[in-house]
């Protein structure tokens, strides 16, 4: 990828109440439109796991694959999909969390990584943190370690971090 130095927080929307009132979304889609944005991106949570012998990476659908294959491109590694329940073709292991209302299920192939692997956690955004927090349970399940997890933001508010501060974090733009 071109290498390029953009100041990432021009490329980010703010949406006022959507997808409820009350909600401030921080878009992301002037950021994947501009090539260089997009680039500066992916250098920029890359960056921090060059020389980390990194094996893998690993992000939940749908944003979270966006910018996870790509970084995993930039690493020159494996990239790993965790789905929902039900999309992948293969033998799978799953895991159950909460959400605020409910639960939901992950997925992933059984045979998604080597044992002892090197794992990167991938995602375009630290919220509630929970849904992290099970994708890097469910690749520790299938025999992979978590040597960091990185996210484009960080809603700071929400404290997300609490559910995955056993982990190594790297974040690019905090909110």
């Amino acid at each position: 990828m071109k290498k390029s130095s953009v100041n990432l927080t021009e490329y980010i929307r703010d949406i006022p109440d959507w997808p409820k009132k009350g909600i401030l979304f921080r878009d992301i889609t002037p950021l994947l439109a501009n090539p260089a944005a997009f680039a500066s991106a992916v250098d920029a949570l890359a960056k921090p796991y060059k020389n980390k012998n990194i094996d893998y990476v690993a992000a939940v659908e749908a944003r979270g694959f966006i910018f996870g294959a790509a970084v995993a491109a930039n690493l020159n590694v494996g990239f790993v999909p965790i789905r929902k329940k039900g999309k992948l073709p293969f033998k799978t292991d799953s895991i159950t969390y909460d959400l605020e209302y409910g639960t939901d299920t992950l997925e992933v192939h059984i045979d998604a990584v080597e044992k002892n692997s090197k794992v990167l956690m991938i995602d375009d955004l630290l919220a509630t943190g929970g849904t992290m927090a099970a994708a890097c349970a469910l690749i520790e399940k299938i025999g992979g370690q978590i040597e960091g997890v990185a996210f484009l933001i960080e809603l700071t508010a929400l404290q997300g971090r609490k559910k995955i501060d056993n982990y190594n974090i790297s974040v690019e733009l905090s909110y």
